[in-house]
């Protein structure tokens, strides 16, 4: 299992990938289960396209499957003017419900990202990760020669989260038998943080429905009755078409729609 987490601000997506290509062969693995969140998870499945047959599954959180046009490089042109660098990543990670709150999480983060992080390094991040290209995918059908990603897909973003257009899109982009959208409730921006437990037992499931840990116990997930954004594959590995209404169930094992979770 490989986690993409980009912690070398001088790094490019290009080098980054070459990192991961080499990492597999290095640690003789034949394929990998990848973990990414935000520029991690858009490196991740840029690595899955290039190279389908060294990934077996994708996990991608907050992902932004679209690249920079020209008002939103102006938008971050004059926040940069009006905004410190810390208030710009900060306002990427979080909601505006959460900044207003100034919860004891963003005040932890605020004080990392603004007295630890080596500030010259993170605005080259911020620059490198605002310079990226789309993905370039399609949903398999809808144009000719589709390019999408062949692995199975579980997408996860936090209700109201400021990434959540982005990973809506990208669930719309991808083959709706293999892909899981898991939109949690009540987590913000970083459901990783906020609800780990919740997000770990998710994380299960998928790997069930890969064939991996057939015996593990689950707790059950209390799941709202929820209209489906758009597509998504099941959790348990059969993976029919989507439906577009759900119901109340004891478990996870005939999700076949958008998922929202109620923690």
């Amino acid at each position: 299992m490989m986690w993409a987490s980009i912690t070398s601000c001088a790094s490019t997506p290009s080098s980054t990938l070459r990192t991961c290509r080499r990492s597999p062969s290095t640690l003789w693995f034949k394929y990998v289960i990848g973990i990414g969140v935000g520029a991690g998870a858009y490196v991740l499945a840029k690595f899955a396209l290039i190279f389908p047959d060294l990934v077996e599954g994708l996990v991608l959180m907050n992902i932004d499957p679209n690249g920079k046009g020209w008002i939103d490089w102006a938008a971050t042109k004059l926040s940069g003017l009006t905004s410190t660098l810390p208030d710009t990543v900060l306002s990427h990670l979080f909601s505006q419900e959460e900044l207003v709150s100034n919860t004891e999480l963003v005040q932890s983060y605020r004080q990392q990202i603004g007295n630890v992080v080596n500030q010259a390094n993170l605005q080259l991040f911020w620059n490198m990760y605002n310079s990226r290209r789309d993905l370039d995918i399609n949903r398999p059908g809808t144009v000719p020669n589709a390019k999408t990603l062949r692995c199975p897909v579980m997408l996860v973003v936090g209700d109201n989260a400021p990434a959540e257009d982005g990973v809506v899109e990208c669930n719309s982009k991808l083959d709706p038998t293999t892909t899981t959208f898991l939109k949690m409730a009540d987590s913000g921006g970083l459901p990783q943080v906020t609800q780990p437990g919740k997000l770990t037992e998710a994380f299960k499931y998928f790997l069930q429905g890969m064939g991996y840990m057939p015996s593990a116990s689950m707790t059950r997930l209390a799941r709202s009755r929820t209209a489906s954004l758009t597509s998504a594959g099941s959790v348990d590995g059969s993976r029919p078409q989507a439906c577009t209404h759900s119901e109340s169930s004891e478990g996870l094992g005939q999700v076949n729609h958008t998922m929202e979770v109620s923690c």
